[in-house]
């Protein structure tokens, strides 16, 4: 008989047993038997391969039975089907942390235990994956093999940097695409390899010489690293353009030379190129990228960096925060307002709480920057739980922003842009300087209807009005629950081909623009001009070029971006946000409206808004 099934009442046989977490919507961990060599080399916080039902699963062990506990079901135990890991993936403080969560925001401990794993970790694969190494190969002449692609070129001079290769991960985040390295390939300048890589941290080395602080940054700088071996949280509230980001590389440094990890969260995707060259560029060290746009075999190197302990700085969205870290030593989450800290759907959580809690079991401290700060974050200084430290000039010579107000109900127009406005764009692109409109609406036009019976295209499945999108094809998307239908040519209540647009959303006004100013360029940033892997990071580019030309988006360019060449910001329809039926509608478009106009005046020319 198998030994897992090797119980009765009158056996003294000992049972080895282990709980499992498994992604199942049960609020409890699942007991399964197996040998007792298994149990011996079986650790908490590894991952097992079991049966469940008609299903093969694969979940986290979470305790060690005592073998001479008495097990009182009535029902016999499944043995597992396989050990997956020799060792834990998961560390003792992130199981205690994944189980407070599941606690505190009620939801199955399975299914918060896979929020930690990478998706190829989910199916099982296994941890002993090889890493794509890069080589340059000995060559008479490449540099006539590269004269016409400057990307190749610049690819090959960022490898020349590495005399002994380097793995796919170092070189995207260094700029170098895929696709560059394969094309190189194909040319017979470099070699691809597939390797065991080794997880040793590096020493983190100076690459720049940091600022000199004013005093409102020293004083911050200062009270936070007075608390480097204890925690605490702080509330880093400063104006845009205060440099913030300049308190929290200095406050890294001397967190990095103990040989910590530090933890930076940022609130989009679009942050972390930015948020990768201001680190990059300051220490030289390992760092890892966590974040939705990478494809599972990256996001698996990335983290198994974290894991590791090879990363020294680990940058990513909100699911980052549940990275296993094993030399945690600071935790910053920038944009600490940002309401894409809150995952909206499947396990709720919020990273900024989650962050906090986090600190404390690593007994490291905290910041939550931001120049609009949540009214929750404020409750919590009131409280004594976090402490408040104040920027409160910009940094450098740069000055706030003027604001003017333009009232479009007595304003003349074109395309709906006001007069006043055009011309401000008009003066500011002629002496070379950018401008950057916000218009929180994508799509082509957020309303349909028929002008004959007044029909207007609705969402099927929820209360949202469809909007309707230009690119890739003309279709209608609800921007709630993600639905897509074609266009109608015809209304479908009459029948009548009286179908009529309302209201311009940034693809539409992207066309006005262009007609208006047509030897300039209009550079789109939404989520439907990024969505491809790699977009944003073109878009960042050209905007870091020193041209004139007119930046349109949606929140996407709303979120702590630098743009030092962008001197009028323009906030169309502002008044939009206090119509919503959201009870903090008028905080939130305060937020937006400060964290917009922080982005004109950041460099040497004056700003207006």
């Amino acid at each position: 008989m198998n030994e897992a099934y090797m119980l009765n009442q009158n056996s003294t046989a000992l049972l080895y047993r282990v709980r499992v977490a498994l992604p199942v919507f049960v609020y409890d961990s699942f007991d399964y038997t197996l040998s007792a060599e298994q149990y011996a080399q079986a650790q908490v916080g590894a991952r097992v391969a079991v049966s469940f039902g008609r299903q093969n699963l694969v979940g986290i062990i979470t305790e060690k039975v005592d073998p001479n506990a008495v097990f009182t079901g009535q029902f016999k135990l499944k043995a597992i089907t396989e050990l997956l890991d020799n060792e834990p993936i998961l560390d003792s403080q992130l199981l205690r942390l994944l189980t407070w969560s599941a606690q505190y925001y009620q939801f199955p401990i399975g299914e918060v235990m896979q929020t930690a794993l990478p998706t190829l970790l989910r199916q099982g694969r296994g941890l002993d994956i090889l890493f794509q190494h890069w080589q340059i190969i000995a060559h008479d002449n490449p540099e006539a093999l590269l004269k016409r692609s400057i990307k190749q070129f610049d690819a090959y001079q960022v490898l020349k940097l590495h005399p002994h290769g380097a793995t796919e991960n170092v070189l995207n985040l260094s700029g170098v695409e895929t696709a560059t390295l394969k094309a190189l390939a194909k040319k017979g300048l470099l070699e691809c390899r597939l390797e065991q890589h080794d997880f040793s941290p590096s020493t983190v080395q100076l690459a720049q010489v940091p600022l000199i602080p004013n005093p409102d940054q020293k004083h911050a700088i200062q009270q936070i690293l007075k608390a480097q071996q204890h925690y605490q949280a702080f509330l880093l509230d400063g104006l845009t353009g205060s440099g913030k980001t300049e308190v929290y590389l200095q406050v890294m440094y001397e967190v990095l030379k103990q040989g910590k990890q530090v933890l930076v969260l940022v609130p989009e995707i679009g942050l972390t190129p930015q948020t990768v060259a201001r680190f990059k560029s300051r220490f030289h060290c390992d760092v890892a990228l966590l974040h939705s746009g990478l494809n599972d075999s990256k996001r698996l190197q990335a983290w198994q960096h974290a894991q590791k302990g090879k990363a020294s700085i680990i940058i990513g969205t909100r699911s980052a925060i549940y990275t296993p870290l094993p030399h945690l030593g600071l935790i910053i989450l920038d944009e600490e307002h940002d309401l894409s800290y809150k995952q909206q759907e499947g396990f709720r959580y919020h990273a900024r709480d989650i962050a906090l809690y986090r600190g404390h079991l690593h007994n490291c401290p905290v910041i939550l920057g931001s120049a609009t700060p949540s009214i929750e974050s404020y409750h919590l200084v009131e409280l004594g739980k976090l402490h408040l430290l104040e920027l409160n000039q910009r940094a450098g010579a740069a000055v706030l922003p003027k604001m003017q107000l333009i009232d479009l109900k007595i304003a003349k127009k074109k395309h709906g842009i006001s007069q006043t406005l055009i011309s401000h764009i008009k003066h500011t692109l002629e002496r070379k300087e950018q401008v950057l409109i916000f218009l929180n609406r994508r799509g082509y036009a957020p309303i349909l209807l028929c002008e004959s019976c007044g029909w207007q295209a609705d969402c099927p499945h929820c209360d949202a009005h469809f909007t309707l999108h230009a690119q890739p094809y003309a279709h209608l998307h609800c921007h709630h629950c993600g639905s897509i239908h074609r266009l109608p040519e015809q209304c479908p209540a009459c029948q009548k081909p009286s179908l009529k647009t309302l209201g311009a959303g940034t693809a539409k006004l992207e066309e006005h623009l262009q007609e208006l100013f047509p030897h300039f360029d209009v550079i789109r940033v939404d989520r439907d001009s990024t969505s491809r892997v790699g977009s944003w990071q073109k878009i960042y580019d050209r905007i870091q070029q020193n041209k004139p030309n007119i930046l349109l988006g949606t929140q996407m360019l709303a979120k702590g971006h630098h743009f030092p060449h962008v001197t009028l910001v323009a906030i169309l329809d502002i008044d939009a946000g206090l119509l919503s039926v959201d009870i903090r509608a008028p905080e939130r478009t305060a937020q937006l409206i400060v964290q917009v106009a922080g982005r004109a005046g950041r460099g040497e020319h004056k700003g207006t808004v």
